[in-house]
């Protein structure tokens, strides 16, 4: 039987940490997208994050957050912060580990979200 994406990068625990080197190391740190999180409970938003990339990776269904739409409402993200956004999960994806090939099976998950984040 082979392995889902969420069982090869170590399950919840290893999205965990690439959640936090993610926010901690990569997106906050970086000024062209950091001013959306400024007024954001952190520990929720990993906490989210987490779930959300462990279920979209074939993990438990544990996201109970707001539709990506909903979540994203009046965010009025463009283009250029959502792929620096995906850019800086393949580098947390990579700093541990993760191959090139399970990292881009990874982000076409995300990309394929990128109508419901985009200019909402």
């Amino acid at each position: 039987m082979e392995l889902t994406l969420y069982e090869k990068v170590g399950g919840e625990e290893a999205i965990s940490k690439v959640v936090d080197y993610f926010y901690k190391e990569l997106v906050l740190k970086d000024d062209s997208v950091s001013h959306y999180f400024e007024n954001t409970d952190m520990e929720k938003q990993r906490e989210h994050q987490t779930k959300f990339i462990s279920f979209a990776l074939g993990g438990p269904n544990q996201y109970s957050g707001q539709s990506m739409e909903k979540a994203h409402e009046g965010m009025d993200i463009q283009p250029e912060h959502f792929t620096t956004i995906v850019r800086h999960l393949h580098d947390a994806l990579a700093h541990y580990g993760v191959s090139e090939a399970d990292i881009d099976t990874a982000l076409n998950k995300v990309n394929s979200l990128r109508g419901d984040i985009v200019y909402k």
